[in-house]
């Protein structure tokens, strides 16, 4: 299940550091309250991504407080733009998802990548199956209309080659995908 975690805190914090923080807060949280599963209405799986989530969704609620210095972003600011007759790589797509909103984001990776149902996405997000359906519906369109606009920012040096991204991701959706949908 670790492998999920941690592609799941990748797509949503953007960052491998941050998302193994996030999952071994995650776990800390899951083993604390192991008493509390029930086994049979979910699977563990998704009551890990469900706490995942949560843990995610308050650190973002914390940082809305304080103000961080992003050293990589203000150099990329003061850097002239690439040539915009440049083919689209996927590096771009993969930055283009972390401009989503954090909703609509892990809706996308989750139906999109992960290959689950619109069910299972709805019940690790705690939300209504069609209110995840909009969410996927509203993240392609907005997903779409980041990469013609060309706002994007600049790629910072640490983004893989485009064939590496590609790689990247696929890796991703066989970790989400690699013991099938939630509650099989």
């Amino acid at each position: 299940m670790l492998p999920h975690l941690r592609a799941f805190g990748r797509s949503l914090t953007g960052n491998a550091d941050l998302a193994d923080d996030l999952v071994q807060e995650t776990m800390l949280k899951a083993w604390k309250a192991r008493a509390q599963y029930i086994p049979g209405p979910s699977s563990m799986k998704s009551w890990a991504f469900v706490i995942l989530r949560n843990c995610f969704l308050s650190q973002m609620r914390r940082k809305k407080f304080t103000a961080d210095y992003d050293e990589m972003a203000a150099e990329r600011m003061l850097v002239a733009p690439d040539d915009q007759d440049d083919s689209l790589h996927l590096a771009d797509v993969q930055r283009a998802l972390l401009m989503l909103p954090v909703d609509q984001r892990e809706a996308l990776v989750l139906i999109g990548a992960g290959g689950l149902s619109y069910e299972e996405g709805a019940e690790i997000c705690g939300c209504a199956v069609g209110t995840m359906k909009s969410r996927v519906s509203r993240a392609r369109t907005a997903l779409h209309a980041i990469l013609e606009s060309g706002t994007m920012p600049l790629r910072s040096g640490d983004v893989l080659p485009s064939s590496d991204v590609f790689r990247a991701i696929m890796d991703d959706v066989d970790h989400l995908t690699a013991n099938g949908p939630a509650g099989d």
